[in-house]
């Protein structure tokens, strides 16, 4: 892997919520986002904080995590307490598309992405731990991350992938024959086959990445694979997840009540359809913590974060 280069911030803007964990751009540079009282948010202006507008476009009524625009302006939510969920941004209004999954409740809901075919395609990060226990999920490496599909028109979710650790961030490739699924837990993507002599099968795409994945964004066919790094490695928690299962559950227990601090890096990663890093940012020690997204949006980066109370906007790197 390429040495990294410096993530270069230019500025923070508030936006009034805490924990905007997954940021999306549409095509007239609008920033959307979800924070941690519910709210679905619209960000506009952001090149000049101090003419940034924040609009509140709904209310999931949960937790909003992973979020994936359509091409008629709705907008899918993955929602960590009511499932899968489509949001009218015109009203408001807040549809239910799927809460369970073969009669098991669909908690955890992470990241979405939307195919050609009209099919949503989503992770569930874990099956053992909810959102506010994450850590726990990651110190236990339960294995219960799933991604799952929902038909077009709707219906009940299909499991495609089961034994994810901690999956996360989900995109497709530019030909849609693949979907790339970010595991925390693993520090690496993996590649699910949707076409071809072997679909169904998976296989690592990118393994020891240089952090943890979490949200994962794509722009179009053309654009590389954007993968926010929420973390550095943690070679202890690499060497606590060789341990047999009892440890790293009684080790889980007590991480599920510990306070947390992120620590103060910063990183985002860029990949082709091959798995080759075409850009790897990185500022060691940065005041926005916690990176769970990342986005473009006129010519700059933004990054999202489960902790902060604001996004950041970046300096984007030259394309190669």
């Amino acid at each position: 892997m390429d040495r990294p280069t410096a993530l270069v911030p230019r500025h923070y803007v508030a936006i009034g919520g805490r924990g905007p964990e997954d940021v999306v751009a549409d095509d007239r540079g609008r920033v959307l986002t979800g924070v941690e009282d519910g709210r679905i948010l619209r960000l506009d202006g952001l090149a000049d904080p101090g003419t940034a507008r924040v609009e509140v476009l709904a209310e999931t009524g949960g937790r909003p995590l992973g979020l994936e625009l359509l091409p008629d302006g709705d907008l899918i939510v993955c929602d960590a307490e009511r499932g899968l969920l489509r949001v009218a941004p015109g009203d408001g209004s807040v549809q239910v598309l799927a809460d369970s999954v073969a009669g098991e409740p669909l908690r955890f809901c992470s990241n979405v992405v939307a195919l050609s075919d009209g099919s949503l395609c989503f992770t569930v990060s874990s099956r053992r731990h909810p959102l506010r226990h994450w850590m726990a999920d990651l110190v236990e490496h339960s294995g219960t991350g799933r991604l799952l599909r929902l038909p077009p028109g709707g219906g009940s979710p299909e499991v495609l992938l089961e034994g994810l650790q901690f999956a996360n961030g989900v995109a497709p490739s530019a030909d849609e024959s693949f979907l790339v699924v970010a595991e925390t837990g693993a520090r690496r993507l993996t590649r699910f086959r949707l076409t071809g002599p072997r679909a169904g099968t998976a296989e690592p795409f990118a393994d020891g990445l240089p952090g943890m994945p979490d949200n994962i964004w794509r722009a179009g066919k053309s654009g590389p694979i954007w993968v926010a790094l929420a973390g550095p490695p943690v070679p202890p928690l690499d060497l606590l997840h060789r341990t047999p299962p009892a440890v790293r559950r009684a080790a889980a227990r007590a991480a599920a009540h510990a306070p947390f601090r992120p620590t103060g890096y910063a990183g985002v990663l860029a990949v082709d359809d091959d798995g080759t890093t075409v850009h790897h940012l990185t500022r060691p020690h940065s005041g926005f913590r916690m990176v769970t997204s990342v986005c473009e949006s006129d010519g700059h980066l933004v990054l999202g974060s489960l902790w902060e109370r604001g996004v950041a906007v970046c300096e984007a790197p030259a394309a190669r």
